[in-house]
This record gives structure tokens, C-alpha cells and sequence, in this order.
């Protein structure tokens, strides 16, 4: 454990960092259940109002594409405004939007508080406030802490989706998950006020694994968050890495909560398993992600992170192929689906995330992350959206998931030049 100046003979405290991770932890948590609930609420929500798979599937896709939009705004925005109150805002953002969507009843309506309102607040608590806690407060056990705050998107899943498919289905209404959402969301926002900090300094440390007294304050964060934001962006561009690390992450995301997030539970309803059945298998998925994801932190700390990438993305693929079949066959093929795409669902987050501090640095790697991420939604929000077409064109999920299987073998080509030419560079005397 790190160790700060101290008086001699005294022991180490306890560092505050820890504090900050739980924190982060839960509010990722809570978030992750708001992101869950289309997917259980998709069935009964287009059957009351009459609506097809395609025009509620476009509903979530505007809330995945706005998910991803806002990170690297949210990066610059913890920058300007602090960790701790665009926290708060992205929690109430949750909870105002899921709680005013029980009393909607146009298609706008919905477009207005499930696509913008909730969308806008899962972005600003999404896995780049993750990443900018990893990197402010944390050198040592970085990507561990970075593995761990991932995979509360899968604990989320664990402890919200049953719940949340128990309640709508034995209510026989949707408005029940939305209920439960806003809920949880508001319960976590006086925690965040009460023992959130924005930086080491504010509790007078170094980040974990720093040694000596914290750096004297420099001046805040002025001028405007979404111009930093665009003139980080601008920059990146101008990178090879940039592309492969946002082309590779686009294909995470229509291969993940676009695609097996949105739509598995309506796919195996259509194979004729129960609605209960299918969001505990994405449960399950869930609880092996968590162990997956807090693996490959662990091994992103030790390994390189692009043949990491390489294994994960090629089984992803592997594991989408053998989908449909798995859907129609017996409940043996579905369970070893649910493992091998479970421990590999969002693994690829933390080798990323560290691929992406390689390239660009610490004090940008947040906001170029934030930019990353993005292609990430907009992959998920494309794959939302195919998806649901697909279905109602060709009546079966079979051409969108194989579609997902081969892009992720593309993409396990796709991350093996990142950061190349950085590693085969003859370290400095």
C-alpha cells in the first residue's frame, strides 16, 4: 500500500482513495440499472402503445448515442465543475427522467425523457467517470480500480434486472422498472454529496501510490468544457491510434448494450423463453462479467494490453456466432453462451482505457477516453437501432447478431498495431 510522509513510528492510513472508489462504485451501480431497463421493458412498453420493435428500438438508440456523446463533455466537465457535483446531476438526471416517463404517452414524450434526459444522465455517469477517478486518483492498482469500477455495469445488471423483470411481469405493467430506477438513482445522490471528493488534495494525500505531501494546488479549471473538450478532440484526430482505438471501440459497443443488452430478452422471447428467464440469463452474464472485467484490470496492469484486446474481441465474435443456435437449441447451449460472452462483455474497457493513457498522456487521456467511449455508443445505438429493423424486416435477431460475430473478428485484427511503435521505442536513458 502507498505510503505518505509520515512521523516516524506512525502508521499508514488509511487512504481516502478507497472512499472515492466505493463512491464511484455505487453511483456506476445505479446507473447501470437505469441502463438496464429497456431491455426488460421493451416487450410491454411497444405492446401498450402499439408501437413496432423498429420505433421503440429507436427510442433507445437516441438514449445509447446521447449516452456516449456526452463522455468526453462529462470529462472536461469533471475538470470544470468537479467529480462530486456532476455526479449529482447525472443521478437526478436518472431519476427525473425514468420518474416523468410513467406519465407519458406520446412518442415524443418518451424521445424527450428516455432518449434525452436519461440519455444525457447515463453519459455523464458512464465508464469515463470511471476512468477519470482511476487516473486522479490512483498510480498504483490503476487499472485494478479501473477493472472493478467496469464491471459495476454487470453488478448493476445482477442486482437490478431480475428485480426489475420480476416487478413488470408479476404488475403486467412497464411503469413499474421506470419506478424502481428513479428510485435507486435519488437514494445514491446524498451519498455522493456527503463522502464524494473531487481530488487528493481535498483530503491533503498524493493519489494511492505516491509518495511525499500533495502538490500545492494549481489554478481550476476555467473558460469552456465543450470547447476543451472539441480542442482535445482535434488533436486526436491527427493520431493513427485514435481511429484504431475508436473503430475497435464502436464494435465493442454493437456488440454489447446496443445489441445483447437491447435485444437478447425480446430474441429469446421469440424462441419462446420467458421474459423472467431471459433477464436472469442476462443476470448470470452479469455476475461472470464482473469476475471477467476485474480480471482483465488486474491483467492490464501486468500484460500487453493489445493482445488482450485481441483475445477478447475474438471470442466475443466466436460467442456471437454460435448465438442463434444457442437460442434454438437446448438450455445447455445458452448457459455456456451466457459464460464465455459474460466473463468477455466489457473486459475490453480496461486494457483500453490504459492503451489510451499510453498514447496521449494523463492529463488527456480522460477526455480523448471520453471521445473513444463515444464511438462506443454510437456503435451500441447502431447496432439498437439495425438491430430492431432487422427484426421486424426479417423477423429473427439471426442476421444481427452473426453481423456482430464478424465485426469483432475485425476488430481483433484492428487493436494489434495500437501503441505499437510507442512499445518498440528504446526506453530513454
Amino acid at each position: 500500500m502507498s505510503r505518505d510522509l509520515q512521523p516516524a513510528g506512525e502508521k499508514p492510513k488509511f487512504h481516502y482513495a478507497w472512499i472515492v472508489a466505493g463512491v464511484t462504485f455505487v453511483t456506476l451501480l445505479a446507473a447501470a440499472g437505469a441502463r438496464a431497463t429497456p431491455g426488460v421493458t421493451l416487450l410491454p412498453f411497444g405492446n401498450e402503445f402499439q408501437w413496432s420493435r423498429a420505433k421503440v428500438s429507436s427510442i433507445v438508440a437516441l438514449n445509447i448515442f446521447l449516452y456516449g456523446l456526452i463522455g468526453p463533455f462529462a470529462a472536461a466537465l469533471y475538470q470544470r465543475f468537479g467529480l462530486r457535483r456532476t455526479m449529482m446531476a447525472a443521478l437526478l438526471l436518472l431519476s427525473g427522467g425514468y420518474g416523468l416517463s410513467t406519465f407519458a404517452t406520446a412518442y415524443w414524450q418518451f424521445v424527450l425523457l428516455w432518449g434525452v434526459v436519461v440519455g444525457a444522465g447515463s453519459g455523464l455517469a458512464a465508464t469515463v467517470l470511471g476512468a477519470a477517478v482511476a487516473n486522479r486518483w490512483f498510480t498504483q492498482r490503476r487499472g485494478l480500480v479501473m477493472g472493478v469500477l467496469t464491471a459495476s455495469t454487470a453488478t448493476g445488471q445482477l442486482v437490478f434486472l431480475p428485480s426489475l423483470a420480476a416487478a413488470v411481469t408479476s404488475g403486467g405493467d412497464w411503469r413499474a422498472a421506470p419506478w424502481i430506477v428513479a428510485a435507486a438513482t435519488l437514494a445514491v445522490v446524498p451519498l455522493v454529496w456527503y463522502f464524494m471528493r473531487d481530488d487528493p488534495r481535498d483530503v491533503g494525500r498524493r493519489p494511492y501510490g505516491e509518495d511525499g505531501p500533495p502538490d500545492a494546488r494549481g489554478p481550476a479549471a476555467t473558460g469552456n468544457p465543450a470547447a476543451r473538450a472539441l480542442a482535445v478532440l482535434a488533436e486526436a484526430v491527427r493520431v493513427r491510434d485514435f481511429w484504431l482505438l475508436a473503430g475497435s471501440f464502436f464494435v465493442c459497443g454493437a456488440s454489447t448494450n446496443g445489441l445483447i443488452g437491447t435485444h437478447l430478452i425480446p430474441a429469446a422471447f421469440d424462441c419462446g423463453i420467458p421474459e423472467v428467464r431471459a433477464a436472469s440469463l442476462l443476470a448470470a452474464m452479469g455476475l461472470f462479467d464482473l469476475l471477467g472485467t476485474t480480471a482483465s484490470g488486474w491483467l492490464s496492469d501486468r500484460y500487453n494490453c493489445r493482445y488482450l484486446l485481441f483475445g477478447y474481441y475474438g471470442l466475443r465474435g466466436l460467442s456471437l456466432l454460435f448465438l442463434p443456435q444457442a437460442l434454438q437449441g437446448p438450455a445447455l447451449g445458452l448457459g455456456l453462451f451466457a459464460v464465455f460472452y459474460g466473463l468477455d462483455w466489457i473486459a475490453t474497457v480496461p486494457p483500453t482505457v490504459r492503451l489510451t493513457g499510453e498514447v496521449f498522456g494523463r492529463e488527456k487521456a480522460s477526455i480523448v477516453f471520453g471521445w473513444v467511449a463515444a464511438s462506443h455508443q454510437l456503435g451500441a445505438a447502431f447496432a439498437a437501432a439495425t438491430a430492431g429493423a432487422l427484426r421486424t424486416n426479417y423477423g429473427s435477431y439471426a442476421p444481427a447478431f452473426i453481423g456482430a460475430g464478424v465485426l469483432c473478428l475485425i476488430a481483433a485484427l484492428g487493436v494489434l498495431p495500437i501503441a505499437k511503435a510507442r512499445r518498440a521505442e528504446p526506453a530513454a536513458a
